[in-house]
């Protein structure tokens, strides 16, 4: 089995709610372990909100964030294109603390998606763009 699905959306959150419904495809048919899904459903969404509001902060709302959802017979690929600036992903996880420490409401979405993600990358692709990687196996 695959399943390939894409989504252009503006840098708005507002556009949440069209994200999640359209990633809902992904769970057809339905992924046996709820939880699982539950996660992969946070994967998008935390992926998403990052890209807002860290990658694309400084950018224009009508900057186009491109998301793409793989789905095989033994994971689900996520891939969402911004025109953010690269950094250094693993870095970023080492300096940021650990939930039991961060009391900050912002900044722990990297880790969750680190601890749930079987893979995470956020890699510059050679047109101006970064690609957060995400991947989840079922």
């Amino acid at each position: 089995m695959k399943n390939k699905i894409y989504l252009k959306v503006n840098t708005d959150l507002r556009a949440s709610p069209q994200v999640l419904c359209w990633f809902g495809q992904m769970n057809q048919p339905a992924i046996p372990d709820q939880q699982i899904w539950w996660q992969c459903q946070i994967l998008m969404m935390e992926g998403f909100t990052n890209i807002v509001e860290h990658a694309h902060k400084n950018l224009p709302i009508e900057t186009p964030i491109k998301i793409e959802a793989v789905r095989l017979n033994e994971y689900i690929e996520i891939r969402i294109w911004s025109y953010g600036e690269p950094f250094d992903l693993e870095q970023r996880l080492q300096q940021t603390s650990e939930f039991e420490e961060n009391e900050q409401e912002r900044g722990r979405g990297l880790k969750i998606m680190s601890a749930i993600a079987d893979k995470l990358s956020y890699e510059p692709t050679g047109d101006n763009r970064c690609c957060l990687f995400i991947r989840k196996y079922y």
